[in-house]
């Protein structure tokens, strides 16, 4: 038992090679496994809620830069007029949106965080273009549609009713 912890001790006082970052290890008694900790010259190690909060903050900016590249990806795609898998999209922005949202119920807190919220506002913008470039195409194939069912009635038309229905207006 002697040599262990002070095995421990040792690894707690040594760098790990090449990546600046040192190693602790909770007490004897608990069973935990290893920290990775930064060095930063002879100060006190980062205390672990300020690593957590950090941790929770670059988890929740990770979830909205991916949510926020699909929809840029979808919004270029449809400006340049490229075929496009709505499906595809569809399924990945909603899993992605979901994530957010997990992400968001849970760490509330970070709401009031400025890097987040400054995320927050650009997905938010990116999320008001690409509604506005899918209305504009919607708008477009329900206009092609109309089109289509109009061509098709006036073909069946044996022309029966048609002077009744240009009376009618309809």
């Amino acid at each position: 038992m002697q040599a262990q912890d002070s095995a421990a001790a040792m690894v707690i006082e040594q760098p790990v090679a090449d990546t600046g970052m040192m190693t602790t290890e909770a007490a004897s008694g608990d069973a935990l496994l290893p920290v990775l900790l930064p060095v930063v010259s002879d100060e006190a190690v980062v205390d672990g809620a300020d690593a957590a909060r950090s941790d929770e903050v670059r988890g929740l900016l990770a979830a909205i830069r991916r949510l926020e590249s699909i929809v840029e990806e979808e919004t270029v795609a449809l400006a340049t007029r490229q075929k496009i898998d709505f499906d595809d999209f569809s399924a990945r922005k909603s899993r992605s949106m979901l994530e957010f949202v997990r992400l968001m119920r849970a760490r509330m807190h970070l709401g009031g965080d400025v890097e987040v919220t400054e995320e927050i506002q650009r997905l938010r913008e990116k999320l008001e273009r690409n509604r506005s470039i899918l209305e504009m195409h919607y708008d477009a194939v329900r206009e092609i549609a109309s089109v289509i069912v109009k061509a098709i009635k006036e073909a069946e038309s044996d022309g029966t009713y048609t002077g009744r229905a240009a009376q009618d207006g309809t």
